[in-house]
């Protein structure tokens, strides 16, 4: 096979005909308000209710808030990005499309490979964090659940001092395996439920930030950019650098969005809306809650897993705790949601596209949704929550999300100069310097991040060719239009 067919790539008009075919099709019921809500429910949660705390702690002290800003900067840059192209490509897939249609199949597969790790580690992580707020918040009614299912396998220390044998974290299975079971039933009646939960965990937000403005003590913003300890990445510019890198995971979300764009209404202005509008509302509220968060406890005090929980107890409201607690699990709820339903709709256009078994685009007739791939990918995620702890799944997430954005500016430097003519329904401003910038930006945070995460995502990348040169190449549905070796599904 020769190198020009490993690029062979599809039209823009190819694909978005493809996605109107027959048993393929999925059903357009979301518009702009849902999809920003989906956005939105994809973004706040471990960003706000854990991250926060950590990346203070550990690396940006008050500066913090400039971490915040830097991720949201960067995901700006690249959100223009993906707004022009989830309204040019409004199909299911997310970059993975779009890369399909600007940079060939291989790099789509190798980018669509690397998605899974984002949303399914992502996704895993998350429900880790679910496990402890409910823990947390059962406690405060006297229920204790047995300490060796609430944790990944091994031994585990607890705050009185005592150890024991973890076996499995039955609380983080269990509420992916319950999600599973929504979203197969139907698109509408999961983004209802997720519009309530983003309505909840946003007036919990709003009750932090409203009642601890008040109580802030500027003394703990001295200084605000600690100086740096002599480590990269331990306070100072550097630390604050590092803590962009981190916290970037609170930010994958909005990529999710694209994701619907088959299912949108009105594509060519709800994907628009939907991206950016969820992208602004949810840095603005980082912002205000690491400031706040840091104003209220002195950071050296946040790197626990429920630093808003700590900052409620500053504020000396116990009804407040208790309403914290509730809205983070709306808040992660909501993530692990729509990182679950982002993911079966990837397989789904992998799929369908020949490079992974065609159940993966089956889909069930009486809700148009990808029912065997959601199911498939729930079990997956739900043992991985239970056997893993979440800095393992944490750290397999920024690295792959920056990758992928870095094509997704690079699709749309290709398709200015490729395909000019096209129509586009939003257009980034300021090409090409605004991708441009995109792609320096996500540099720049990806080398913010440690030596093992690059190389977990070399072994990743490895163990992916493996599948598409074993599996996709001979069964690719583009290439069996122009090469009779290749076998059709």
């Amino acid at each position: 096979m020769t190198v020009s067919q490993y690029r062979a790539r599809k039209s823009v008009a190819d694909i978005v005909a493809s996605c109107e075919a027959g048993e393929h099709q999925l059903t357009r019921s979301l518009g702009a308000f849902s999809i920003t809500a989906m956005g939105v429910g994809a973004i706040i949660g471990a960003g706000i209710f854990v991250l926060t705390g950590t990346a203070a702690a550990k690396y940006a002290g008050p500066g913090v808030v400039l971490s915040f800003v830097l991720a949201g900067l960067a995901c700006a840059f690249v959100g223009l990005c993906y707004a022009e192209l989830a309204a040019l490509i409004p199909v299911s897939g997310s970059t993975y499309t779009y890369s399909y249609a600007t940079l060939g199949e291989l790099t789509a597969w190798i980018i669509g490979w690397d998605l899974v790790l984002e949303y399914a580690m992502g996704a895993s992580a998350v429900a880790v964090g679910w496990s402890g707020y409910l823990v947390s918040l059962l406690g405060q009614f006297g229920v204790r659940l047995p300490p060796e299912l609430v944790h990944a396998p091994g031994i585990v220390t607890l705050p009185d001092g005592s150890t024991v044998h973890a076996l499995f974290n039955v609380p983080a299975a269990g509420i992916v395996l319950l999600l599973t079971a929504l979203l197969v039933m139907g698109t509408k009646e999961s983004a209802r439920m997720n519009n309530l939960m983003v309505l909840i965990k946003l007036t919990v937000v709003a009750a932090f930030i409203g009642f601890g403005v008040g109580l802030v003590n500027t003394e703990h913003w001295v200084p605000f950019v600690p100086a740096n300890t002599g480590e990269f990445g331990h306070y100072g510019i550097s630390g604050v650098l590092r803590g962009a890198s981190v916290v970037f995971f609170a930010f994958i979300g909005f990529d999710a969005v694209s994701t619907a764009a088959q299912e949108a209404r009105n594509p060519q202005r709800d994907m628009p809306v939907g991206i950016l509008g969820s992208l602004l509302v949810c840095t603005l509220l980082y912002v205000s809650v690491a400031a706040v968060l840091t104003g209220l406890v002195p950071y050296p005090q946040l790197n626990v897993p429920d630093p808003i929980a700590l900052g409620v107890d500053a504020i000396g409201k116990p009804w407040l705790s208790l309403l914290i607690k509730v809205g983070a699990l709306a808040g992660l709820t909501t993530v692990i949601l729509v990182l679950l339903y982002g993911q079966s709709r990837i397989f789904f256009t992998i799929s369908r596209d020949g490079l992974l078994p065609p159940m993966f685009s089956k889909v069930r007739p009486a809700t148009g949704t990808p029912y065997l791939s959601q199911i498939a990918i729930g079990v997956c995620v739900a043992f991985t929550a239970g056997m893993l702890p979440i800095e393992i799944l944490g750290e397999m997430v920024s690295i792959g999300t920056l990758f992928a954005f870095i094509l997704v500016c690079g699709a749309v430097l290709y398709l200015r100069r490729a395909e000019s003519d096209l129509f586009r329904p939003f257009r980034a401003p300021g090409v090409p310097v605004v991708p441009i910038v995109g792609i320096g930006f996500c540099l720049v945070l990806m080398a913010g991040l440690p030596l093992d995460t690059w190389l977990r995502l070399v072994v990743w990348l490895a163990i992916g060719l493996a599948i598409y040169f074993g599996y996709g190449r001979h069964h690719s549905a583009l290439r069996a239009k122009t090469d009779p070796k290749v076998r059709f599904q």
